[in-house]
């Protein structure tokens, strides 16, 4: 196991040099609201569609895949607050050039999702204005999102804190509406019963399949929360009560709003991917204005995600800096915010709209592609990370285990055998096996770097 007299400068414990202005409340609503984006929204309407009503599995199934990986990532990030989050514990674990392939990837990710999400949100009102052009609504978002997190980062909890009560608001109301319809008693509507269940498997586990890969990724962005704790008053309660709390939300509002929609609505109704599953729902219910509506909800959840991302790829990058492995300017603070790095994220991601109406087909394909996996790459590294970690704390500072990972090392173990299984998996659908290959050529040239660079430093030293 590499130590800290080996692999380089280990990571801060506190980030001292940046602000710790996140209140307890925003962390608290941004761990709400963090599991809800709007790959839920409308993403979930293709796993539905292949899948059928085993939706409903498929999203249990990788529930309790992330719930094991929030586990991990809690347990860490309470013994260890670090905006790095996952990177910073990799380089802790297993060395500098896991922390550089790590961060890196990610920050890739998060600043590729800014454009996409620009541009999404960008369509919906696009369709509301339609003389104006989407690209300019892009700009406008970008500019207002890097405003924000160019200021002081309580700003950045404001916004998220009232777009995570937007959020988690609206698919409250879907819940209590969808299960009063459910049970019969929503005036004007009758209960559909079990009549929508009957044909669980509709496509046999090929279907089961495709709706699981697109419930895995449909849980990004949970990581979010372990990097705002550092910035938070009291980085460890906060880590502690948002992964305590992550098991009833994911089952609350991923597989509970998954079981609703399946009973209301049948699965092969073609209003469930074109319209989005939640509005073929709410227009099943006879919701007046039920498109507009979640046309709104969805724009706040892009919106989130938009701001969020930008927040976690500033931080990401700063933590690398300040590791010694990113330029030395990004890692530049100032009022307590890294304004460099922020920038750097804010103009890649819009780097990536302009690839979308530049070269559509080539650059812009290819660089989704890469980023298909990053996120089970993420969770590998945490779960390796968490299984050397646990034993140098139990070993050097018990003290720090304010939470725990459940039946450890067992269920660390059962978490690699679920991503590898998911690994498999890609590797056998055409869609997701090119997303598998260029994500596995950018991390291996990644880890190629970080390995050279490690190197490197050691002769040095």
């Amino acid at each position: 196991m590499p130590s800290s007299t080996t692999t380089g400068t280990p990571p801060t414990a506190d980030d001292a040099s940046l602000s710790h202005g996140l209140k307890q409340r925003h962390l608290s609503m941004i761990a709400l609201g963090g599991v809800i984006g709007a790959g839920l929204f409308v993403g979930s309407g293709a796993g539905i569609a292949a899948a059928g009503p085993s939706i409903v599995v498929a999203y249990a199934l990788s529930g309790a895949l992330v719930m094991l990986v929030m586990r991990m990532l809690g347990e860490m990030s309470a013994a260890y607050p670090s905006s790095g989050s996952f990177s910073a514990h990799a380089e802790r674990a297993i060395g500098p050039w896991a922390g550089f392939t790590a961060g890196w990837s990610f920050w890739v990710l998060l600043c590729t999702a800014v454009g996409l999400e620009g541009i999404g949100a960008a369509k919906i009102v696009h369709g509301w204005l339609p003389g104006t052009p989407e690209w300019a609504w892009v700009a406008l978002f970008m500019v207002v999102f890097c405003g924000t997190n160019l200021a002081a980062v309580k700003n950045f909890g404001e916004f998220e804190f009232w777009f995570a009560a937007l959020k988690v608001g609206a698919i409250t109301l879907f819940l209590v509406l969808g299960v009063l319809a459910i049970a019969g008693v929503l005036p004007g509507t009758d209960s559909p019963g079990a009549s929508h269940l009957t044909d669980f498997l509709p496509n046999g586990g090929e279907g089961l399949v495709i709706g699981l890969l697109a419930s895995v990724f449909a849980y990004g962005g949970l990581e979010t929360v372990t990097i705002a704790a550092a910035e938070s008053e009291n980085p460890v309660k906060g880590v502690a009560s948002a992964v305590r709390t992550a098991m009833w939300r994911i089952a609350l509002f991923y597989i509970g709003s998954m079981a609703v929609i399946v009973t209301l609505v049948p699965w092969d109704s073609e209003a469930v991917v074109e319209k989005g599953p939640y509005v073929a729902a709410l227009d099943e219910l006879g919701i007046p204005g039920a498109g507009q509506l979640m046309n709104v909800v969805v724009l706040v959840a892009l919106l989130s995600a938009m701001n969020a991302n930008v927040y976690g790829a500033s931080r990401i990058a700063y933590s690398l800096v300040e590791r010694g492995q990113g330029p030395k300017g990004l890692g530049r603070v100032s009022g307590g915010v890294p304004r460099i790095a922020v920038l750097a994220s804010s103009v890649f991601g819009f780097l990536c709209v302009l690839l979308s109406y530049w070269r559509p087909n080539d650059v812009f394909a290819w660089l989704l592609n890469m980023i298909g996996a990053v996120i089970l790459v993420v969770w590998i590294f945490i779960a390796v990370s968490q299984l050397r970690l646990r034993r140098r704390l139990e070993r050097e500072a018990p003290e720090k285990l304010a939470v725990r990972m459940w039946a450890f090392p067992w269920l660390t173990w059962v978490a690699l055998a679920g991503m590898a299984a998911v690994f498999v998996l890609m590797a056998r659908e055409p869609d997701t096996r090119v997303q598998l290959y260029s994500t596995g050529g950018m991390v291996l040239l990644l880890a190629a770097v970080g390995y050279g660079w490690q190197r490197a430093r050691a002769a040095r030293n």
